[in-house]
């Protein structure tokens, strides 16, 4: 710890003399990507396409960093290969990297970390204070985690407090008015926002009325599924969620419940998921379109409908 603290002072003495109109904003995924691939031109080379928001061509790109047609090559395949990018001609850059393990270690923070912490950042100070006034007086182990996400994350404060009353919300939404999230669950979302680069107020602001979108459709899904009396539970709700995004009315999802119910004789989550993923697959939403596929002759339809059905098994 006294390492990391040396260290930080000697950085401190690095001062960006930049103003507001020069200055450019990369996500902490974004600058993670860049670091890990190692390499100095690639991230120069994206530094001039963020400022250029993308307009600049490739060749006057190159005359501006005073590039070679080879040197230029190296850095937009460099770029390429960490997933910033996408040539022409070649297949769309990869995808995602691994996100981070399930169960995420909180750095080692000590009492004295905290504490100093709390007196050099009025900001960190206030969080702590109105999440203390909505979740109650926190312990030690919870305020550290706090402090994670804040510190080691990257989360603005104001977006943590975004966060901690999203967890407040959907906990009482799930089991009543009164049942308040841990502090361990908060963590386990915070991970979450960051994976989606949810580093301000507006992008948190988007997320959510996205979720709050497909939430919305979680209650007709569940009375077609004769689920109707309750909420659906976490391990449900990535189901339901999932089928919100593919776009699926309740009546399609009741066909393919209907369809479970033939095969199953009980509602089977993963196979109901499994009709459902098949359809989407082939552009299948709304039951009129089902129905037309099911209906097709047979030599539109590939394999018999035994084949089909053992999909789902």
């Amino acid at each position: 710890m006294m390492k990391q603290r040396k260290e930080a002072e000697r950085l401190a003495g690095y001062v960006l003399h930049l103003t507001e109109e020069e200055n450019i904003t990369l996500s902490a995924a974004v600058v993670r990507r860049l670091i890990e691939g190692g390499d100095g031109d690639a991230a120069l080379l994206y530094l001039c396409i963020v400022r250029s928001r993308g307009s600049s061509t490739s060749e006057k790109l190159r005359e501006e960093l005073h590039w070679g047609d080879e040197q230029m090559r190296r850095a937009e395949s460099a770029l390429h290969r960490m997933g910033l990018v996408a040539l022409p001609g070649r297949e769309s850059a990869p995808a995602e990297p691994p996100p981070p393990p399930a169960e995420p270690a909180t750095p080692d923070y000590s009492r004295e970390d905290v504490m100093q912490k709390l007196e050099s950042d009025a900001a960190f100070s206030q969080l702590l204070r109105e999440v203390e006034r909505k979740l109650g007086r926190l312990t030690d182990p919870s305020v550290k985690k706090l402090l994670g996400l804040y510190e080691n994350l990257g989360l603005p404060a104001d977006v943590v407090y975004l966060l901690v009353n999203h967890c407040i919300a959907r906990r009482a939404e799930q089991f009543g008015e009164g049942r308040l999230p841990t502090m361990r669950e908060i963590e386990k979302e915070g991970y979450a926002w960051a994976r989606h680069e949810l580093f301000s107020t507006e992008a948190a602001n988007r997320y959510l009325r996205a979720e709050q979108e497909k939430r919305r459709r979680f209650p007709e899904y569940m009375a077609v599924l004769q689920l109707g009396g309750r909420a659906a539970a976490p391990s449900e709700e990535k189901y339901l969620a999932s089928w919100a995004e593919m776009g699926f009315p309740p009546e399609t999802v009741a066909v393919a419940y209907d369809k479970t119910m033939l095969h199953c004789h009980e509602l089977k989550w993963p196979y109901c998921n499994g009709i459902l993923k098949k359809w989407h697959e082939k552009g299948l939403h709304t039951p009129e379109q089902v129905r037309a596929e099911n209906t097709a002759p047979p030599k539109q339809r590939s394999g018999s409908k035994n084949a089909w059905m053992r999909e789902y098994d």
